[in-house]
């Protein structure tokens, strides 16, 4: 059985598999969407270390790190996941998912969760649409180079 925990950016061991599974996966996206520039790739170890996101990793029972999601409260009541990173070794066998449903009961005050993707990333679209999340709008980030922003309401009354 996995775990998810939240994660110590100042811890070095730590701060390393998290940047090592961050290039792992945003490599690959930026395959699928033709955009090389996509930001967490331009990430230093040390950039890393002092972001104002909350990280929590999913780790197997061997203690491998096969994903990790971030997220920030950038406005009250409404959290953003940031990042979304899973381990190419681990691809398809429901870690995502896992790490939004984490998201959703650890924050379960939100009144609203937003996420934002490549739109030729099909995979994280499904993975989006079928946890909820409806999309609100497109913006073009770079020539040929569009996002797609979804939201999931939060607090079910």
């Amino acid at each position: 059985m996995d775990t998810i925990v939240k994660l110590n950016l100042q811890d070095e061991t730590t701060l390393d598999e998290l940047w090592s599974l961050q290039h792992k996966a945003y490599r690959l996206e930026a395959e699928i969407i033709g955009f090389r520039d996509i930001p967490p790739l331009l990430e230093t170890r040390d950039m890393l270390s002092r972001v104002k996101e909350d990280f929590y990793g999913c780790f197997d029972d061997t203690e491998e790190l096969m994903g990790a999601v971030a997220v920030m409260e950038e406005a009250p009541g409404k959290l953003t996941v940031t990042r979304m990173m899973v381990n190419p070794d681990y691809f398809r066998q429901g870690v995502a998912g896992r790490m939004l449903e984490f998201i959703f009961a650890r924050y379960a005050g939100m009144e609203q969760f937003i996420v934002s993707t490549g739109k030729l990333n099909v995979p994280a679209v499904t993975l989006y649409t079928k946890h909820g999340f409806v999309p609100v709008g497109v913006e073009e980030v770079a020539t040929g180079v569009e996002l797609i922003e979804f939201h999931r309401s939060g607090q079910v009354e």
